[in-house]
């Protein structure tokens, strides 16, 4: 029988407050009331003290908006929320969360977002009463505040701008699952306290040069799954399409390419849990990413992003029945599953053509090199069909436990639950339990840095019932709860954002207690005189395994690792699965 004591729900008593909105304003006037954008016609975008002081402005004069602070970020600032909430707010009401300046040197959205803002502000554009409208102003206060007019190398416009890196260096787009830093723990309060039915994350793409300023980026369709899945694919894209093309704003799925031609197609971007719309997909919320082009001037990209930004309020506004319908049922699939697919990798078989507005590719001999160089040529556009391979599939899939236990001393990765609201009991005695145990079989590890970690990759497990004891303060934690689908990616070791494969438990990699050879020379004779199996195994592979056979130490090794000598905890995940 499993003792436990309830302690949770586990929501952390935040610190979001209304902010300083009754903060000094005086600087902020109504003949002040252009951002930087407007006052350099195109030219500039304003700085992080100058967004939030807009912010303030807004919702002193507009009793529908408001501004809280939430947390904090690396920097030591605060992040902000702004929301604008219709007069005679409808109940069930959809949600739509903006998130801004995760690489502040891609301003666009925050300026198209300061832009909406204004005109909902001065009634110049209106929100449907049925949707709630929320924007995290800038994601990194600390790159914002890093301003230079070079590092973005070849970015057309704005004259100055942020840095990508963090105050700690670190790209907040690949911090959503590893949380090294306090913006991701600052937007797990925002995200979980809005629920967004729809998420939207600003950006500027680089990669290949075409005729489009407006590409997209929606959470990759077969892995967010069910319901939701279908919808997004088959009428909430094409309705935001559609509608764009109305407006004469043609758009592309984003162009994942490298230094080559579109021509020659391209796959859908597969945003693992990692980045913001692949982590936002864990809670079923139809995520995407605006990527604006980055040669293409200044004001067009912010014009183009206010226009998808109010083209993504319309078709969730004209589809909210069918997006809160489909989000519900997601959540149901996933609470009844049997089975969890796991890294998603693309189908090559299965695509679809579209026509594509691009540039002719011109093989040229490099001046500064003299080697091949490639040159994107626009005065030779071109519009030509082109395969785009959206379809993924799984390579691996789990069984869904019943439970997953983790000892107290993991208090890092329980720490991670808390902040992601999962829910979860503690022992309070000890307690046996029969539980499933990995062991680590096999990995692959970066010999570079990224993200401040070493990343591990393919993981392979093997698995085995076994009876474990329990103490008080370890932790069980249900799988049937909302954030299930974030348990199984980070707790399940071989998913490609696992915990695990973040480094979180790469002490259980490295053994601890060894044998001296002189020694167990002795000991291995006396093991295979009571256990004549294990000689007849030791044997076999001598003769089959000839680096085995000529490497004394290696044999000396695989006899310790099959003694009662070898240390348990070498390679033994220590997250288990209770299966029942």
């Amino acid at each position: 029988m499993l003792k436990y004591w309830f302690i949770l729900p586990v929501s952390i008593l935040f610190f979001a407050c209304e902010s300083s909105s009754k903060k000094d304003t005086s600087e902020v006037t109504p003949e002040k009331f252009e951002i930087a954008f407007e006052r350099s016609n195109g030219d500039s975008t304003s700085t992080y003290k100058e967004v939030i002081k807009f912010y303030e402005f807004l919702s002193e004069k507009d009793d529908r908006i408001s501004l809280e602070e939430i947390y904090e970020t690396d920097h030591g600032e605060p992040l902000h929320l702004v929301k604008f909430t219709p007069n005679e707010l409808k109940e069930n009401s959809l949600k739509i969360l903006i998130n801004n300046g995760i690489h502040p040197g891609e301003s666009d959205g925050i300026d198209a977002t300061m832009l909406l803002f204004k005109a909902l502000s001065n009634n110049e554009w209106v929100l449907p009463h049925d949707v709630e409208l929320y924007s995290i102003p800038v994601y990194n206060i600390g790159g914002a505040l890093n301003r230079n007019s070079t590092s973005r190398t070849n970015q057309n416009g704005p004259a100055a701008y942020g840095f990508r890196g963090n105050a700690r260096n670190f790209d907040l787009n690949r911090d959503f699952i590893k949380s090294d830093t306090k913006n991701s723990k600052a937007f797990y309060i925002i995200f979980h306290q809005v629920n967004p039915d729809v998420f939207v994350d600003t950006h500027v793409s680089n990669g290949a040069d075409y005729q489009y300023t407006l590409t997209h980026l929606f959470t990759q369709h077969n892995k967010l799954g069910g319901k939701l899945s279908e919808h997004l694919e088959n009428e909430f894209i094409p309705a935001v399409e559609n509608e764009l093309s109305e407006k004469d704003w043609e758009i592309t799925p984003y162009v994942n390419v490298n230094n080559e031609s579109p021509k020659n197609g391209f796959t859908q971007f597969n945003d693992s849990p990692r980045y913001s719309s692949g982590y936002t997909s864990l809670w079923n919320s139809l995520g995407l990413m605006i990527e604006t082009h980055m040669l293409k001037p200044y004001p067009k990209r912010v014009e183009g992003t206010f226009e998808m930004l109010k083209t993504l309020v319309n078709v969730s506004h004209n589809q909210k029945a069918k997006i809160q319908e489909a989000r519900e049922q997601n959540f149901q699939m996933y609470s009844e599953a049997d089975t969890y697919p796991l890294n998603f990798q693309v189908d090559t078989s299965n695509y679809r053509r579209f026509n594509f507005l691009g540039y002719e590719l011109e093989n040229l001999t490099s001046e500064i090199t003299n080697l091949p160089r490639i040159k994107f040529r626009r005065d030779k556009p071109f519009e030509e069909e082109v395969k785009y391979y959206n379809q993924f599939k799984p390579t691996d899939s789990v069984t869904i436990p019943e439970a997953y236990i983790i000892p107290k001393q993991w208090f890092k990765v329980i720490e991670l639950l808390k902040w992601n609201n999962i829910s979860y009991n503690r022992f309070w005695g000890d307690t046996v339990v029969e539980v499933e145990e990995y062991r680590i079989e096999d990995f692959k590890t970066r010999t570079s840095a990224y993200e401040g970690h070493y990343l591990h990759s393919d993981t392979k497990v093997s698995s085995k019932k076994v009876k474990r004891m329990y103490s008080r303060g370890d932790v069980l934690v249900k799988a049937d709860q909302p954030g299930i689908r974030y348990l199984i990616e980070t707790l399940e070791p071989i998913a490609v954002d696992s915990f695990f494969n973040w480094n979180f438990f790469d002490s259980i990699l490295q053994k601890k207690e060894n044998f001296s050879p002189y020694v167990f020379e002795d000991l291995a004779v006396e093991i295979f005189e009571n256990n004549p199996k294990l000689k007849a195994e030791f044997e076999e592979k001598r003769k089959t395994d000839a680096e085995f056979a000529g490497n004394w130490y290696a044999q000396l090794d695989w006899i310790h690792k099959r003694s009662k000598h070898y240390e348990a905890a070498h390679l033994t995940y220590p997250i288990v699965r209770v299966l029942n």
